[in-house]
């Protein structure tokens, strides 16, 4: 989104370092805000930058920037890590990203997993203490296997619910404790799913952990007004370097496409620049909001149906 200007604010994404929450995270870099992504995992250049801190002797961190896993890189506080799982718009997940950069700028990281309570604490600390304030937090942190509901295990439905419901709520209680002290409050975005407002099958508890996530931003709009506003965006089909393991080959991708009246799938600056839009001053008077960004929606099946027998068969 263009013409919208960050410069001076600060802005948490998890699972900011592939997909749609690197898209986010560039999308408020090349803004002009500072970024600060988490995960649960460091990529490899990560590791390599903690390397060099340690064998350089560099240490111009505090204690509370050491000890939870943010690393120095160029000259300034920055790292990386990953927090994505298999499934749709960010996880906890297992394998690293890169440190999403833009504007000649690079994000920052916090080695973070959104379902512990105290490590979402330390996170939302870790901003303060970097950069002495906290504007926006987007909960992009989410996703799940493909699991029968049938037969998927009681533990398996818990996590993902954990997951993709209560761990945005952790981490939007964080966040809104340092937002209420600030004179001009915050933002907090929720990144939801349209699996969350029409059935969801194979990722039966998915879906009802978005429909929550949804309904919760409502519910945390009207507990933390005036100083806090609280939305959330309704993703579609998101075309991110994953997408092939959901939805198959380039021809899969293509067909999925074509169901898309808009006739292609989102992209991950799509949702960046919903998520500008909706924490920036132009959206000063949305709160509890629901933006829905589908393309247009699905074709009801029912018409391709009738089209395929014809009308009054």
């Amino acid at each position: 989104m263009r013409g919208v200007d960050y410069a001076g604010k600060v802005v948490i994404v998890t699972g900011g370092t592939r997909g749609i929450g690197a898209g986010i995270a560039r999308g408020f870099l090349q803004a002009g805000a500072e970024v600060l992504v988490c995960g649960r995992t460091e990529p490899a250049e990560a590791a390599e930058a903690a390397e060099t801190a340690g064998t350089t002797g560099w240490d111009r961190s505090s204690e509370a920037v050491r000890t939870s896993g943010v690393v120095g890189v160029s000259g300034a506080v920055r790292a990386v890590g990953a927090d994505r799982a298999s499934g749709a718009s960010g996880g906890s997940g297992a394998s690293g990203g890169k440190l999403p950069a833009a504007g000649g700028r690079t994000a920052a990281f916090c080695r973070t997993d959104v379902r512990d309570p105290e490590q979402v604490q330390q996170l939302i600390h870790t901003a303060v203490d970097l950069f002495g304030r906290v504007d926006v937090v987007v909960s992009n942190a989410g996703g799940s296997p493909s699991a029968d509901a049938a037969t998927a295990s009681p533990r398996l439905h818990a996590k993902i619910i954990e997951l993709n419901l209560i761990a945005p709520l952790q981490v939007a209680q964080s966040a809104n404790a340092v937002m209420q002290d600030q004179p001009e409050g915050g933002s907090i975005i929720m990144i939801g799913s349209v699996s969350g407002t029409r059935p969801s099958p194979g990722t039966a508890a998915y879906g009802a952990a978005k429909a929550g996530l949804h309904h919760l931003a409502t519910s945390l709009a009207v507990e933390w007004a005036p100083k806090v506003r609280v939305n959330s965006v309704v993703a579609g089909p998101v075309a991110t370097e994953s997408a092939g393991a959901h939805y198959g080959d380039a021809d899969g991708v293509a067909a999925v496409s074509k169901t898309v009246p808009l006739g292609r799938m989102a992209t991950p600056d799509d949702i960046a620049n919903a998520c500008l839009f909706l924490a920036s001053p132009m959206a000063a008077y949305v709160s509890g909001a629901a933006l829905t960004l589908h393309g247009g929606g699905e074709r009801p099946a029912f018409l391709a149906a009738v089209k395929e027998v014809g009308p009054g068969s």
